[in-house]
């Protein structure tokens, strides 16, 4: 995966996650984003908030973490985002989702079009894409020549077969978790297949040059020019799992863009998802030494 420019797009989402232990800043484009910026990369997120105490909350929650916000447009009309997040007996959690809030009606306007432009990678995820405005505008952003990535979150009932397929023409890397698999494979009326037989055959069917897929604890699976790579995960003491499949991506991206092996990159990500689902919230305080720890268990 060659990406020919230093510059990285988030697309997407921002938003506050409703914990049970109180209010995080969420979304996946934007923890993304952070965790790139906290490994050293060049990453700006693209978003808007509504007009409201909650949006001026997250811009500052931005401005105080390093990111800048001048992609983030402010929504006269529609309020910032919030998800209620539910944690069960495992800490696994499942979401809320308001709408119509900011993030459906992101406009394409000229700063996000030179963005783009310059942007080596385009990182987005399915979920912002649920309604037409936000939809289209990613799509014109997405007609250049950076390398596209498209991070999957399937959440009911915004899982819509045509809506995916319309993302994943345009794709050449996706990440998703072993359940979005099966769920894909369904679409096509494809089961009773393994886990391998399934990523070759999505690899085909949709045309990627990567697909790579997380499975919780269990670490990860990815094929990458007809190639396999495996890790089977890190043990730690799980707080929450928020965030942790958008650390990982971050780890992934970064390990690709310096230049790792597959083998050294899907390690890293395991070790940086693992570092996230040990800590509260979805953007803990970065430290690579605790990563570098997990990663030489």
């Amino acid at each position: 995966m060659e990406i020919r420019k230093n510059e990285i797009l988030c697309f997407g989402e921002v938003l506050w996650d409703r914990l049970p232990s109180g209010a995080k800043p969420g979304g996946a484009p934007m923890n993304v984003a952070l965790h790139l910026n906290a490994i050293g990369l060049n990453a700006a997120i693209a978003s808007s908030v509504g007009n409201d105490e909650a949006g001026k909350e997250l811009i500052t929650f931005l401005q105080d973490s390093g990111m800048k916000t001048n992609l983030i447009q402010t929504d006269p009309k529609l309020p910032t985002s919030e998800v209620l997040v539910h944690l069960d007996s495992n800490n696994n959690a499942t979401y809320e989702i308001c709408e119509p809030v900011a993030w459906d009606n992101i406009q394409l306007s000229d700063e996000l079009a030179e963005k783009a432009k310059h942007s080596g990678l385009i990182i987005y995820g399915s979920l912002a894409s649920r309604n037409g405005t936000t939809r289209k505008t990613l799509l014109k952003l997405l007609d250049n020549d950076a390398v596209k990535l498209i991070d999957v979150n399937l959440r009911k009932p915004y899982d819509k077969q045509d809506v995916l397929e319309l993302l994943l023409a345009k794709t050449d890397i996706v990440k998703l978790n072993d359940d979005e698999l099966v769920v894909f494979s369904g679409w096509q009326g494809i089961h009773g297949k393994s886990e391998e037989e399934l990523v070759e055959w999505f690899v085909k069917q949709y045309n990627v040059e990567m697909l790579c897929v997380t499975k919780g604890e269990k670490g990860a699976l990815m094929y990458y020019k007809n190639q396999f790579y495996e890790h089977p995960g890190f043990k730690v003491n799980a707080v929450d799992t928020v965030g942790a499949g958008d650390a990982f991506l971050a780890g992934l991206v970064a390990s690709f863009l310096q230049k790792k092996t597959p083998t050294e990159a899907i390690a890293f990500a395991c070790a940086t998802g693992a570092f996230v689902a040990s800590k509260a919230g979805a953007t803990p305080k970065y430290d690579m030494n605790e990563i570098n720890t997990i990663l030489n268990q």
